[in-house]
């Protein structure tokens, strides 16, 4: 354990256009300079959700996702069908960094001025084992892109200093307890998830295992990954002594899906997040 507890950190769980509801969270949090933080973990998407909010953009996730994310040139089904890419983060990249970049200067002087750490979690290919990696100007973007690499949906395989690596929630799709190790005593989650979800092993377990046979470590990692993501869901719920987690979790009813494509559902949800957020800011 961390030598230095007493830190208050906050961890964006991933899981692709349901992310929208933490976004809106973290729009609350922004708009109201909410930020009691020293310590910000996220996975896949909700890595790239607060990355905004940490440049101060408050509005680019939901912009990003109506613009860009429902364009049929991100997410394509017929394409991956053909042998394609589900999810082109290629594209996607390329259009958000020449027309919406991050604004990385901000991000970075803010974290150092307030001596805050942010980590992106990505999945080592090569060990199965999580890759909590602390961004600069020059990586954050491609650390970002590694985390959101969601294997199969996404046909390359992207680099982290020479490692294939990709998505961060092969690993641990909610860092909680990383945070923990890191010294976190107050722990703010934002799920993806209700509450109340339950991840069972994926009926694509043999098509992965297939797929993936040349990496047996990062197979047997996937064939755990619902084992792992429970006993995350476990920390949250009955906490260490001395430890308090305060979960923000959509509703059972939210409708979302990964590949969700309904703007007004998307909507919907994002607007619920930002009353979240609200209703917990005035409870913190």
């Amino acid at each position: 354990m961390s030598t230095e507890p007493g830190k208050t950190a906050l961890v964006v769980e991933g899981g692709g256009m349901r992310g929208i509801f933490a976004a809106g969270i973290l729009h609350a949090f922004g708009r109201e300079n909410f930020d009691p933080f020293d310590l910000y973990i996220g996975v896949s998407a909700g890595a790239c959700h607060l990355a905004s909010h940490l440049a101060g953009q408050n509005d680019r996730n939901f912009d990003i996702t109506t613009r860009y994310a429902l364009s049929p040139e991100f997410i394509n089904i017929r394409r991956f069908l053909r042998g394609g890419h589900l999810m082109d983060l290629d594209w996607m990249w390329e259009q958000t960094i020449a027309n919406y970049r991050l604004n990385l200067k901000y991000l970075f002087d803010n974290l150092r001025a307030k001596d805050k750490e942010y980590f992106v979690v990505a999945t080592s290919i090569e060990t199965g084992n999580a890759l909590y990696l602390k961004p600069d100007e020059d990586t954050l973007e491609d650390y970002l892109k590694i985390s959101s690499s969601i294997p199969i949906f996404y046909r390359n395989i992207l680099e982290v200093a020479g490692e294939p690596a990709t998505d961060g929630g092969m690993a641990d799709s909610i860092p909680v307890r990383r945070a923990y190790e890191l010294g976190a005593n107050k722990i703010v989650v934002l799920r993806t998830r209700p509450s109340d979800y339950i991840k069972k092993q994926s009926r694509l377990t043999f098509i992965f295992s297939l797929y993936f046979r040349k990496y047996p470590h990062l197979v047997e990692k996937f064939k755990l990954r619902a084992h792992n993501y429970m006993e995350s869901v476990n920390f949250i719920h009955k906490p260490p002594k001395g430890v308090r987690v305060n979960e923000l979790a959509p509703p059972s009813n939210s409708g979302l899906s990964r590949i969700t494509q309904n703007q007004a559902a998307l909507r919907t949800n994002y607007e619920a997040g930002i009353e979240y957020g609200y209703k917990f800011m005035e409870q913190w």
